[in-house]
């Protein structure tokens, strides 16, 4: 059995077929611990070790650096993107700066994850936009998780998150991307742990080979 520590970001894909591909081929179950990076990067600190890892691709090299990971594999990235609970009304207009700072200081609630890598940038974002105080007043701000759930409960009537994590919703609205000028991208890498054995090589080989590009496209994701 390998132990895989994987960001919420990639779910979609190793959900969809991914892991399942990788078991028909070679035999080796997987077990899979989700959570995003920074979360999963807690509990390498409280010295709970993944046999392989996918998380933000910055992060994993300086676990690579101090020797807890083998050498990291880039396997795919990821923009931002903005969704709308279900329902007939109309969708806002973000593709440009301006019409998104208007369609978030509009919302009756902004939904985004206090963890997640998506979270941490779009905190950012709202500053640089100079309307943190306005948003943030009425945000529904969530530790962890798929934040467009909150669109289904009526929490909130937008939700910010990694596009592939917003598709993990299938219910909610796309609205689309961020537009340029304030995406973000977020690259992902898979690592095996320290000292751990051929299975593990061949899984993160796996995740990062060629015939995996379809599943990240097809769950939202990008090809590196």
């Amino acid at each position: 059995m390998i132990r895989l520590f994987s960001t919420l970001a990639v779910r979609l894909a190793l959900d969809a077929g991914l892991l399942d591909d990788f078991t028909a081929a070679t035999g080796h179950e997987v077990e899979t611990v989700y959570d995003p990076t920074n979360v999963l990067l807690q509990r390498i600190e409280d010295r709970d070790l993944p046999d392989v890892m996918i998380g933000v691709g910055r992060q994993l090299a300086e676990l690579v650096v101090a020797g807890v990971l083998d050498e990291a594999a880039e396997i795919a990235r990821v923009g931002v993107g903005v969704a709308a609970p279900p329902g007939d009304t109309d969708l806002p207009d973000i593709s440009t700066v301006d019409a998104l700072k208007a369609a978030l200081i509009g919302a009756r609630s902004v939904a985004y994850s206090q963890t997640g890598a998506s979270g941490v940038y779009f905190a950012s974002l709202l500053r640089d936009l100079g309307i943190a105080d306005r948003v943030n007043a009425r945000a529904t701000v969530v530790e962890k998780g798929f934040v467009a759930e909150t669109l289904l409960d009526g929490r909130a009537d937008l939700a910010v998150q990694q596009l592939s994590e917003l598709r993990f919703v299938p219910e909610a609205r796309l609205v689309g991307p961020l537009p340029e000028a304030a995406q973000h991208y977020t690259v992902f890498a898979a690592a095996t742990g320290a000292g751990t054995g051929e299975a593990a090589r061949a899984l993160v080989a796996h995740l990062a080979s060629p015939a995996a590009v379809a599943r990240y496209r097809d769950a939202g994701l990008e090809a590196v």
